[in-house]
């Protein structure tokens, strides 16, 4: 693989999306997962283990919930990013333990701080849309790269999209890296993510957007 994307997503979105017993979601920008362009399930013998992130479960259950299951017990969102992104992310050094795994996510997380960037920006959830350029232009603004931005399209009868998730592309040293600059490729991330019946698929620069405050 060429490049590590870190995917955020936004949980109000999320829970629109899907038959959940979501309630309450977090009002902040929360972390889907760190994925190796073309990769996964790379290494089906190593499995998930709790303990080994002990130390960090406090973090993991604040930045990176289960969004669509509310128990804070539950680890299975972190199994499978382990297994189907954790495994192959696992060749780099600073990626080969699930603690590393986590806990880079987790710093890599808090450096890009997407949250007090869009604040900054007067970037907030709201009930009035927004320019999906405008966005990217205060996102590119911050960051000297440009970040993917996935929506869910409008429904029918509906104009607006949905933001939905914002990934960030990192290099192998893990510095940022415009997303689209190693495009060449067939990525398999891109695939559009599935959740229930709706999809994620990049925003639509002409359409307006919304950025939900409240599960409708």
């Amino acid at each position: 693989w060429k490049k590590l994307y870190l995917a955020h997503h936004w949980p109000v979105t999320v829970c629109k999306m899907d038959a959940n017993d979501c309630h309450d979601p977090p009002m902040y920008w929360t972390i889907h997962g760190l994925w190796p362009d073309r990769a996964e399930d790379c290494n089906r013998t190593w499995h998930f283990n709790v303990t080994e992130i002990k130390d960090l479960l406090l973090d993991m259950r604040h930045y990176w919930p289960d969004v669509l299951h509310s128990s804070l017990n539950r680890t299975h969102f972190w199994k499978h990013e382990w297994d189907k992104h954790g495994t192959c992310a696992a060749t780099l050094e600073v990626l080969n333990s699930q603690k590393k795994y986590f806990g880079k996510a987790l710093e890599l997380y808090q450096h890009v701080d997407l949250n007090g960037c869009l604040l900054k920006a007067g970037i907030k959830p709201s009930s009035s849309y927004y320019k999906m350029t405008a966005i990217k232009e205060a996102l590119t603004r911050f960051y000297g790269v440009t970040p993917k931005i996935q929506c869910i399209p409008p429904e029918e009868g509906e104009e607006a999209q949905t933001i939905g998730q914002i990934e960030f592309c990192f290099t192998k040293e893990l510095e940022l890296v415009d997303c689209m600059a190693l495009e060449g490729e067939r990525n398999p991330v891109q695939a559009h993510l599935k959740l229930g019946t709706s999809e994620l698929s990049v925003c639509n620069d002409t359409l307006p957007t919304y950025y939900p405050s409240e599960v409708q």
